[in-house]
Parts: structure tokens; C-alpha cells; sequence
């Protein structure tokens, strides 16, 4: 799915903007993460593509579709910053609530969780609750309720950041893993400069609020991503180049 978004500008009650002429392209099946300072309108304009807010002035379209619509064609899917699963149910119940609300026939939808299950690794664990899963198995069945629709467009707002490193590490290639297969289009905002680099196929760089793309970091290697790779040369001088742009988009 193709993501464009035209001069958007969001402005919330008392004229506080969060998001400032925001225009950006991504192409079908491009991963892209996009980095910036606390409070620069990253969680914004996620909820910008993902039609959960209206642009003030400006535009947004998916693949020629407004978001609300893409939504409700179950082509899209959102990953929170908390896995929010509802704690009643169960891991395999949890991910089968879109294709529920989307009335998927049963039989259809005991597969499509079986499989999402077992790409995120849990399908041993698909009649536990949530209160017994570690953090990482939450975020694993999170991302799984969101790939159980085989969404076109995947938008993650900092799934990892209350992990520790070792198990970002693991999600991060998880993920990458995930994309590799299925090639959906992705947009992963992270505070982490070393997952965006890690991830993407390009990252970029949001100003302090109100929020702009100032800059844009090509990410050359290719896919599936070696775990070795965040050792190399290469990857530091890139993670490096990132960074400066962030520092001076704060001067």
C-alpha cells in the first residue's frame, strides 16, 4: 500500500500545532522508520495515517483510499506502545479479535491465528492469558493480532521501548523477519536510532514540535538482516549520520 501524505498540518485545541506542512512518500512494500525528539508529533502522524485523526489543512491518502477507508477494509493494522491485550482473554482469543469484527468464518479464522501464531513464535503458548506471558510474549501476540489480517499497511508506534535490549534485539530481527516474508508497507516510529537503522529501508528525521520531516537517511542493506550486522562499520556510520541529523534538528 502506498502512503502520501500532502502539506498536512494537525492543530489541537488552543491552536497548539503538533504537525507542520508534513509531506512524505512511501512506496508499496517499503519498511520506514521515523525518528525525532520527544513531543515532535511522531505518534501523530501515525494516527494521521491511520485516519484516527483529521489533518487540520493538507491531505492524506492510501493508495489512492482515505485512511478511514483503508481501515475499514481490515488493510491496515496499528501496534501501541503497550500490547494492549485484553486480560480475560486468551492469547489465541486476543488475536482473533480483528478477524472476529471482521466476521471471518470460524474455521478460516482457527487457521489465520495458528499461523500468526506460530510466525511470532507463540503457538505453544496460544490458551495462555496475558498475566502470563513475559513483556516480549505480549509484544509477540501483539504483533500477531496484527498481521492475522494480512494488512497491506502496518504502523508501529514504538512496540519495543519498554523492553530490555536483548529482547529488542530479537523482536527487531523478528520483525524484520516478518516483513521480509510478507512485504507489507511499513511505518515504525522508535526514539531507538540503532532499531530504525536496523529496520528500515530509509529513516526519517522529525523536527521539534510542530513537527516536520527535516531529513532522510537511506538505509542501503540488504534483507533478512544479519544480527551481525549491527557490529559493522557500515552500521555505525549510518546510526552516526542519523544522529546528527536528530542533533541538528534540535540546535
Amino acid at each position: 500500500m502506498q502512503v502520501s501524505v500532502q502539506s498536512a498540518r494537525v492543530t489541537y485545541e488552543g491552536a497548539i500545532a503538533a504537525l507542520d506542512g508534513v509531506g512524505l512518500e512511501i512506496a508499496p512494500g517499503e519498511l520506514v522508520s521515523v525518528v525525532g525528539p520527544s513531543g515532535c508529533g511522531k505518534s501523530t502522524l501515525l494516527r494521521l495515517i491511520a485516519g484516527l485523526i483529521q489533518p487540520s489543512s493538507g491531505s492524506v491518502s492510501l493508495s489512492g483510499q482515505s485512511p478511514r477507508a483503508a481501515r475499514g477494509s481490515g488493510r491496515l493494522a496499528f501496534v501501541f506502545q503497550d500490547a494492549t491485550l485484553l486480560p480475560w482473554r486468551s492469547v489465541a482469543a486476543n488475536v482473533a479479535l480483528p478477524l472476529e469484527l471482521q466476521r471471518t468464518p470460524g474455521r478460516n479464522r482457527a487457521e489465520l491465528v495458528s499461523r500468526a501464531l506460530e510466525l511470532v513464535a507463540l503457538g505453544e503458548f496460544a490458551r495462555r492469558y496475558p498475566d502470563q506471558l513475559s513483556g516480549g510474549m505480549r509484544m509477540r501476540a501483539s504483533l500477531a493480532r496484527a498481521i492475522v489480517t494480512q494488512p497491506k499497511l502496518m504502523l508501529l508506534d514504538e512496540p519495543f521501548g519498554a523492553l530490555d535490549d536483548i529482547t529488542r534485539h530479537m523482536l527487531n530481527e523478528e520483525l524484520a523477519n516478518l516483513w521480509a516474508r510478507d512485504r507489507w508497507t511499513g511505518v515504525f516510529v522508535t526514539h531507538n536510532i540503532a532499531e530504525a537503522v536496523f529496520l528500515s529501508k530509509r529513516v526519517l528525521v522529525m523536527s521539534p514540535r510542530p513537527g516536520r520531516i527535516v531529513a532522510e537517511v537511506p538505509i542501503p542493506f540488504d534483507f533478512p538482516r544479519d544480527p551481525a550486522l549491527r557490529a559493522r562499520a557500515e552500521f555505525a556510520k549510518l546510526t552516526g549520520e542519523v544522529s546528527r541529523h536528530l542533533r541538528g534538528a534540535l540546535a
